[in-house]
């Protein structure tokens, strides 16, 4: 090994004993159980939900209290001190305003410290005491170790320990303490979590998703199509930022883009009013509970139509830069005749409605007229210079991938492109030919460099980004083609139809995915493909667990504009040392709900993979990192004996 790398290694463990130490310290580790993982999909903005089912570990915290005091507390009593540890800020509040005076406070105040005292040391059992005391308050590191760690069978300390709380409460600080003790428990309860896609799009939070995330404990992201959207955008795809904003108008959220990221709409806006009127299939579907009124609906609708034509426009030039793209059918504004109002699809003829071509050009379809070109360059301007979507994209770039291995199992948001008979769909790029997990390499290298170089507008890297949102062998669209312009101006609804890859009826079938594994360098008889992207129909029996085991699909629609069509509001998954359990959610209703009511979103658990022997820290990644340490520490052992 580079001696000037033990060199320098040796600064930090300059004697014997030291490394001995730590290895010691990292072969223990090494034989603890595996920590839990977490997984969640689809998220597309729904904060509040997200909220709930992280503070709760999908069930997790719940299940650990129900395990400690199911004999000593009634199932009111349960979700009361669970609702208190999801939420202990607002719940304090509420059971403070309940005591008629403070002697009853301060008895339950020494009863619920006991108790999180309790469930802090259940729920930190498998951790070592380094791990726990950095999850731990730090202004309460040491009050909470006496408290762990005392002695049960002696009675010499029982006065000091009593004394301890008492003083707690006494001083004013048992709030402080229950609320620290209550968020240690969620770090607690689970050990990493996984966003697998779509955190963007649809819902009115993702901003506060993100900053969630950006604070979480241990956190990985695999991309979805919105945020690779919202990822183009920012590296200069102005066909990305025209998708963006068109989405955000289509569901009501403009809010985001203006009022979270302070990216100025005025200017859009004077061109929608110029050129727009009112139109009934660009009304923004409404499924907050904010109102509109009817000037606000009709200024959303006239930016609607503005946005949308300006990003067929823009696709128009990349199809035909890109003949490898495959997408010249969708160059429909081409294929428009504009005198009888009808479109030429697939040698079929359709006529058109609720047309808004004000800004076309029959002659040059692609052309932007000068003012929307000067939008543009605008909104793009706005979106690189602003602090807070920097922050929130460089974050979803350092944490993101578009896959992930991870424990064995094999994380992504969409699908691996296959044809019909199972075998790895090709793509040509630039005369070389990709398919299977190189692919999916290429996709994140091109994405990488788009997001590297925001000053190249229109190279083969930001056209790349939005082909992975809308392409056909893109791994995050995984259809034939994106119908937004048929959706919008053709009754017939068989033209809305977009076909999906093969992938979507072939993971149904073991031997595929076991063939998927295998492509990743993954074990087919151990690993599982953990999918999101495309929503569960459970009210229809589907079944989220495929292909006996090794397809798990946890989009079960966090997203309310899916609810009706799932019947479920998501599915969590839960990796422990133990096994995999999936969890599906009710319908989140609200905050005050759970506070109030102590009800949960927390429908059913099954059962997906069962452990034949519990699962050590040695056969994680993690595991092997500490492996890797190991032997890199027993090299400097060596290195100076000799020395």
């Amino acid at each position: 090994m580079n001696t000037k790398y033990l060199d320098l290694l040796a600064q930090k463990y300059d004697s014997e004993e030291k490394v001995v130490t730590e290895i010691i310290n990292l072969e223990a580790i090494l034989n603890l159980p595996k920590g839990t993982e977490h997984f969640v999909s689809d998220l597309h903005g729904e904060y509040q939900a997200f909220q709930h089912v992280l503070r709760n570990g999908s069930g997790n915290v719940k299940e650990k209290i129900r395990d400690l005091f199911q004999d000593v507390l009634f199932e009111k009593e349960i979700n009361e001190f669970a609702t208190l540890v999801y939420y202990p800020e607002e719940k304090l509040q509420l059971i403070k305003n309940s005591f008629g005076n403070e002697e009853e406070l301060n008895q339950w105040y020494t009863v619920i410290i006991e108790r999180m005292i309790r469930l802090i040391s259940y729920a930190s059992s498998k951790y070592t005491r380094s791990k726990l005391r950095k999850a731990l308050p730090s202004q309460f590191v040491y009050i909470i170790e006496e408290l762990l760690y005392k002695a049960d069978k002696s009675t010499n300390k029982e006065q000091y320990y009593t004394e301890i709380v008492q003083q707690i409460i006494s001083l004013g600080q048992a709030d402080k303490l229950i609320t620290g003790l209550a968020y240690t428990t969620q770090k607690l309860v689970v050990d990493h979590l996984h966003v697998v896609g779509d955190i963007y799009d649809r819902g009115p939070e993702p901003d506060k998703i993100m900053d969630t995330l950006i604070n979480y404990h241990s956190v990985d992201i695999q991309w979805g199509n919105h945020d690779v959207l919202w990822l183009g955008a920012f590296a200069g795809s102005k066909v990305c930022l025209a998708n963006i904003i068109r989405i955000c108008a289509r569901y009501d959220n403009l809010d985001i883009i203006e009022d979270v990221y302070g990216i100025n709409l005025r200017p859009l806006l004077n061109l929608a009013e110029k050129y727009y009127g009112d139109n009934p299939v660009f009304r923004p579907k409404i499924h907050s509970d904010k109102k509109l009124s009817d000037h606000e609906q009709l200024q959303i609708t006239k930016i609607h139509q503005a946005i949308a034509m300006i990003q067929f426009k823009l696709e128009i030039p990349i199809i035909k830069r890109r003949p490898y793209f495959n997408m010249s059918e969708r160059l429909l504004l081409e294929k428009i005749d504009y005198d009888k109002n009808e479109v030429t699809i697939y040698g079929k003829t359709y006529p058109l409605e609720n047309t808004c071509f004000a800004t076309i050009n029959p002659e040059r379809p692609d052309q932007l007229l000068e003012e929307e070109q000067q939008v543009m360059e605008r909104l793009l301007f706005s979106v690189q210079h602003s602090e807070k979507l920097a922050r929130h994209m460089n974050f979803l770039m350092k944490k993101g991938s578009l896959y992930l291995k991870y424990n064995g199992n094999l994380l992504i948001h969409g699908c691996i492109p296959l044809d019909e008979e199972g075998n790895m769909e090709k793509m040509t790029i630039e005369n070389k030919t990709y398919s299977g997990r190189e692919l999916l390499d290429v996709f994140e290298r091109y994405l990488r460099h788009a997001f590297a170089h925001p000053e190249e507008t229109d190279d083969l890297a930001t056209d790349m980004v939005w082909y992975l949102w809308t392409g056909e062998y893109s791994s995050l669209f995984g259809k034939r083609e994106m119908t937004t312009f048929e959706r919008y101006f053709i009754k017939d609804k068989k033209t809305h139809k977009e076909k999906k890859n093969p992938y979507y009826h072939l993971r149904e079938q073991e031997e595929v995915c076991r063939k998927i594994l295998t492509e990743f360098g993954l074990n087919p008889d151990q690993g599982h493909i953990i999918n999101g992207h495309t929503p569960v129909k459970e009210i229809e029996g589907e079944n989220p667990i495929k292909a006996n085991g090794r397809m798990i699909v946890i989009d079960g629609g966090f997203s309310k504009a899916y609810q009706s069509t799932t019947g479920i509001a998501g599915y969590t998954l839960l990796y422990n040392s133990y096994g995999m359990q999936l969890a599906a959610h009710k319908k989140f209703n609200s905050k005050e709900d759970v506070l109030c009511n102590g009800t949960d979103v927390l429908s059913v658990k099954r059962l997906v993979d069962k452990e034949l022997k519990r699962k050590k820290v040695r056969e994680t990644n993690i595991g092997k990192e500490l492996l890797q340490e190991i032997t890199i520490l027993n090299s400097l052992r060596e290195y100076l004996y000799m020395n």
